[in-house]
């Protein structure tokens, strides 16, 4: 059996070796064996943090055709494409025929026979995918942290591949730039100080790439959906089941790399030849060859062996799901309760002092939309924090805070030139057979955080009334209509929104609730200045990323002696006054109480959690009418 390092070195030797072994019984599903073999080697203990990253490795230190994994989305789909299966090369000298397997390949050996019956054309898929959107540092320095795979600058195949995507590509991809980068980065989110991002792993830091390498492209177009991103973009081959997959979601590819120079010599080839043909006999317009046949250098190829839905990025969880994992799940269930008192207590501090704005918060941050009735996302919760000062920077320090805590993020500042310049909804480009991206393009579970404190006078133009239909839309119905010209398209999307305003929110949100400052004005400078981050990779910060990423993955159910008691609470408070409380209200007490329930670590709905869910709520909407009451014009 290949060693360890045979499998993942060379992994086309072993699908090889299967490929010649079957030629001897045809009937013995070499395919389905050889994706098997590479499965169970993963399920190996550890197996999988031997296999280097595209994430945290550059690419040049990667040796071609080995296996690697990538952390991705799937930002595009492209048309499937023909490839030869098996084909038979023809010795030159001694006119012998041997039959090679052509899959998981971009480019056949030499000496095609053409003419061979034994020739086999199949047919594969390619995803266009990003890293991650809005993925955060301490995630992706504990990735590169947990990996054991040692990688080395390669010395034989390093050099001309450098010179062709530093030098070449850099042309050639400014070619297929269809929106000016400076329209695509204006700023967005807050300027996040370099020590308070933490120094990052030392294992990170080893398979940095040059800053005189990387600085090159990092003005090129790669299609990511937020602007200022960083990281590779890959062209990922499907051989199978690739109807399983759908855009936006994210996984973890393993696969075999292929950055062969061929590949970006065929493009030109055909780039001149496209000029030459008329362009009725020309199947690929010249932007659609740039965009799905970039040089390999700069979006490597990646032919899929396996894939790994991610049910969430969170490093600190195992790989495996909770329910496979009882260990660890019980350990963390025991802990639940008190590390919410931790959290509490740590918001509470940069909320002002405000122990309920804290905890919807709390609440807030585990919210997940876990099913969909017809066209309603049940479990959704967008908070609208009120009241938000606008001394001090507080809403960028609020973020940072965020930031710190969970996987994934985004800040959108809400000022005049973002919601009038920016792209949110990605949009298909006909012409180069592409979809655009677009900033609410984002994985599941992300925060995205809405800073209407930036708002200012001035006038909307149509894509700044667009971008705001598209954040009440994304809000309302956790979906984006995606623009393809003739028609919109609907994506269903699973997004925490988290809107800060100073008074109340101009967008829709399923809960209001106005931060009550325990702060002196005079002395908020001073106060929010004295706010404490803790650091990156701190064992306390650590446990607070796991509680949150955990009360979001736990089912959750209510008895029907709980609904019942419900059901009579809900009619007794109409009897009282029936103007009080509407079915809108009953709906929204449920979720507190459900969130209420996954914060303490509760999988069903206890009596004692519903009380806790009515009165928090009776505190909140009080609040809100105090805020009405003083605020004459607030809505």
């Amino acid at each position: 059996m290949p060693s360890t390092q045979d499998w993942i070195d060379n992994p086309l030797g072993v699908v090889e070796a299967m490929f010649a072994a079957s030629q001897k019984s045809p009937d013995s599903g070499w395919e389905a064996k050889a994706v098997d073999f590479f499965k169970e080697k993963l399920k190996e203990k550890d197996a999988h943090t031997w296999v280097p990253s595209l994430n945290d490795v550059p690419l040049h230190y990667l040796k071609p055709n080995s296996l690697v994994k990538f952390r991705c989305l799937i930002q595009d789909m492209f048309d499937p494409e023909f490839y030869m299966g098996a084909y038979e090369t023809v010795d030159p000298s001694t006119k012998a025929k041997v039959l090679q397997c052509g899959k998981y390949k971009d480019v056949t050996e030499c000496g095609v026979d053409l003419n061979s019956r034994n020739t086999v054309t199949a047919e594969r898929q390619t995803f266009y995918c990003v890293p991650v959107p809005g993925e955060n540092l301490w995630v992706k320095d504990s990735f590169a942290g947990s990996t054991q795979a040692r990688v080395v600058p390669s010395t034989s195949y390093a050099p001309s591949r450098q010179k062709r995507s530093y030098e070449e590509d850099e042309e050639d991809v400014d070619d297929m730039d269809t929106q000016p980068q400076k329209l695509r980065e204006p700023h967005t989110g807050p300027h996040v100080p370099t020590e308070q991002q933490g120094n990052g792993d030392s294992k990170r830091q080893e398979t940095e790439a040059p800053s005189s390498q990387t600085a090159p492209a990092s003005h090129l177009d790669l299609n990511f959906p937020l602007p200022g991103e960083k990281g590779p973009s890959c062209l990922v081959k499907v051989y199978k089941d690739w109807d399983a997959f759908k855009l936006n979601d994210t996984l973890e590819v393993f696969g075999i790399l292929s950055v062969s120079p061929a590949l970006s010599a065929l493009a030109d080839e055909k780039d001149a030849s496209s000029s030459i043909l008329d362009p009725a006999e020309c199947m690929e317009t010249a932007e659609e060859q740039r965009v799905h046949s970039p040089p390999a250098s700069l979006v490597p190829r990646l032919h899929m062996l396996h894939a790994k839905p991610l049910q969430h990025n969170n490093p600190l969880l195992p790989s495996v799901t909770l329910k496979d994992n009882s260990a660890f799940l019980s350990s963390t269930l025991s802990e639940m309760a008190s590390v919410r008192a931790e959290l509490l207590a740590y918001l509470t501090h940069i909320l002002l002092g405000d122990a309920l704005a804290a905890e919807y918060l709390i609440l807030h941050l585990i919210s997940n939309v876990y099913t969909r009735r017809d066209i309603l996302p049940l479990g959704k919760f967008t908070l609208n924090l009120s009241g938000c000062p606008t001394v001090a920077s507080y809403t960028e320090r609020l973020y940072q805070i965020i930031q710190h805590l969970v996987p994934s993020s985004y800040y959108l500042g809400m000022s005049l030139q973002n919601m009038n310049q920016m792209r949110l909804v990605p949009k298909k480009d006909y012409v180069a057979n592409r979809l655009v991206s677009g900033a609410l393009q984002l994985a599941r579970n992300t925060s995205l955080f809405l800073d209407e404190t930036k708002l200012e006078q001035g006038q909307l133009d149509t894509t700044g009334v667009r971008n705001v239909t598209a954040l009440g839309n994304l809000i309302s119905w956790q979906k984006v209509d995606y623009d393809f010209n003739y028609h919109q398209m609907e994506f269903p999307c699973n997004i925490n929104v988290l809107i800060v305003s100073e008074a109340r929110s101009l967008l829709p949100s399923d809960c209001q609730i106005p931060v009550q400052s325990q702060v002196d004005p005079a002395h908020m400078d001073e106060y929010l200045s004295s706010i404490h981050m803790h650091p990156q990779a701190s064992s306390q910060m650590n446990k607070l990323r796991i509680y949150l990423s955990v009360a979001r993955l736990l089912d959750y159910s209510i008895s029907d002696e709980v609904t019942k008691s419900v059901e009579d609470d809900f009619v007794d408070m109409r009897k009282d006054d029936p103007q009080s409380i509407s079915a809108e209200d009953l709906h929204r007490m449920l979720v507190v109480a459900r969130l209420l329930s996954l914060s303490l670590g509760q999988t069903s709905l206890s009596r004692d959690s519903w009380l806790r869910a009515k009165h928090i709520e009776a505190l909140r909407r009080s609040r809100v009418e105090q805020h009405k009451c003083v605020n004459g014009n607030e809505p």
